[in-house]
């Protein structure tokens, strides 16, 4: 704080973010440092400066609000606070969508459809991949031009937004925010994440 009292965030707008939770069955309340992932993933969106809405508010509410969309997915529950608010920073600055990414590391297979049944096929090239990670930042202008809410998976409201004619913009989120998809990707994180000493 300033001399008079005033925080960081004071005259910056601080943006309306959502924890997204539905559609991924109880995975979000598996604990990590002894808290569920869900409220892990709130205090890193509130810590980054973005005011939490409330479930209650409609589509058009956040329309008018003239405010830029932070989804947070509760699946990322350690994406540092700083990292949300850089990406958030980003997307205002260039005025186009935002999203955390990951590399991808497993390797990936096409699998076609062949006389026999399916067919295992050729090696892609990792490095021409990319793992959706959190947060997706959405300007208020370009919340404007969309008929709905973005859709809770993260991936999928990417490909809707570029479809729609928006350029996405990628930001390399930091190890601790991969997404997880198991108990044992909670464990591995929980051990990355736990504090030295």
């Amino acid at each position: 704080m300033d001399d008079a009292g005033r925080g960081p965030w004071d005259d910056v707008p601080r943006g309306l973010g959502l924890v997204l939770d539905e559609d991924r069955g109880a995975l979000p309340y598996t604990l990590i440092h002894g808290e569920a992932l869900v409220a892990c993933a709130a205090w890193a969106l509130g810590e980054s400066g973005v005011d939490i809405l409330d479930a209650s508010v409609s589509w058009e509410g956040l329309v008018e609000s003239e405010e830029d969309l932070v989804l947070h997915d509760a699946l990322c529950p350690m994406t540092p606070p700083a990292f949300i608010a850089a990406c958030l920073e980003r997307a205002r600055e260039t005025g186009r969508p935002v999203v955390g990414i990951r590399p991808v590391t497993d390797t990936v297979k096409v699998v076609a459809d062949g006389a026999a049944g399916q067919v295992v096929g050729e090696t892609l090239d990792r490095d021409a991949l990319v793992a959706v990670a959190s947060p997706l930042v959405v300007p208020a202008a370009v919340l404007a031009s969309l008929e709905r809410w973005p859709s809770s998976d993260l991936a999928r409201a990417v490909a809707d937004l570029a479809a729609a004619g928006h350029e996405v913009e990628t930001l390399e989120a930091p190890p601790e925010g991969r997404r997880v998809s198991s108990p044992d990707d909670v464990r591995l994180l929980d051990a990355l994440t736990a504090p030295l000493g």
